[in-house]
């Protein structure tokens, strides 16, 4: 077990509920410092609610916290003067430049007007938005919103930073920008936790992963350990035209069990041990014409591991929580 100082997050028994919607249920986290921590589940799960409490925006109803040392209810000023908080939109003014925006919040911060202006310019270069410093946030497209709400989050380098669905509505390139922003706040001694219902998001990013369900931490461990946990391996394929995914599927369900359709419409994968039997279905496919642009077989992807811990994929909205979310900022 690690010890306290060797934790960002160390949470006990968290519970929150909403009249009678019991958002988190009894959640524990221990989130080392200087690691990507990756919190997975799908929409409703109680991601956000756990993060709003680690933030002091919410009052646990029961369970206890500290946050890099300091516990969240008694002590939550002192863990709001050391953490940031990035939700899932973007919380920067529309009417005001990306650069006017950064300066406006050095200012807020502490930093006199020159030092502001020049952290302002350094954030702008480094997100690749030095370009557009001068235009009005209104006219950003979605990637530039995000990487400049990040950039607000760290005009004083946070030592644990919540990034709550920092990619969710992104494109692909603008995903990965985000990704390596990500990356390199942690190489220079950032904590991150990480709340996303992307399963490739987390196997990039994070170090560790609770998966939770329901408002409970249902699997933890890393990546690796997850997808072993899984038990047997995978036939993973992918497709040239999607629309002839259904008959793949079709002749997949007769040689191997429990095809899952991917959120891409060109992917579909099966548990598969053996190695003859995939090649086998892979033939199949090829005798009946189904075009194939790629297939592999290993591990299970996380996609595979959240079904089957909880029976359900990671797409969609748990019954268990149903509360609105809204943008909030700790500095």
């Amino acid at each position: 077990m690690r010890s306290q100082s060797e934790l960002a997050i160390e949470a006990n028994g968290l519970v929150k509920s909403f009249g009678e919607t019991r958002a988190v249920d009894g959640v524990d986290l221990a989130v080392p410092l200087g690691s990507v921590y990756g919190v997975l589940g799908p929409n409703g799960a109680g991601k956000t609610t756990t993060i709003r409490m680690l933030a002091t925006l919410l009052r646990p109803d029961a369970g206890t916290a500290r946050v890099l040392g300091h516990d969240i209810v008694a002590d939550a000023d002192a863990v709001r003067g050391l953490v940031s908080l990035t939700g899932q939109f973007a919380s920067v003014d529309e009417d005001l430049t990306g650069r006017e925006n950064l300066v406006l919040l050095g200012r807020l911060l502490g930093l006199k007007r020159s030092a502001g202006k020049v952290r302002a310019a350094e954030l702008l270069e480094a997100f690749d938005l030095a370009d557009a410093a001068g235009r009005l946030v209104k006219h950003y497209s979605g990637g530039m919103r995000r990487r400049l709400d990040i950039a607000a989050s760290i005009v004083v380098t946070p030592k644990l930073m919540f990034l709550d669905e920092p990619t969710t509505g992104l494109d692909p390139r603008s995903r990965n920008q985000v990704w390596d922003i990500i990356r390199a706040l942690v190489a220079e001694g950032t904590t991150i936790l990480l709340c996303t219902q992307y399963l490739d998001e987390a196997d990039q990013l994070a170090d560790g992963i609770a998966v939770i369900d329901h408002g409970k931490v249902i699997a933890e461990g890393t990546p690796g350990q997850l997808k072993a946990s899984a038990g047997s391996g995978a036939l993973s394929i992918r497709l040239l035209d999607p629309e002839q995914r259904p008959e793949a599927e079709r002749l997949l369900a007769t040689s191997l069990d429990a095809v899952r359709l991917d959120s891409d419409p060109a992917r579909l994968s099966a548990p598969c041990a053996e190695p003859d039997r995939a090649v086998e279905a892979v033939a199949e496919l090829t005798r009946a014409g189904v075009r194939l642009a790629d297939f592999s077989l290993g591990q299970p992807s996380l996609d595979e591991v959240f079904l089957a811990l909880t029976g359900h994929p990671a797409e969609g909205k748990s019954p268990e929580e149903s509360v609105p979310t809204q943008e909030a900022r700790a500095t």
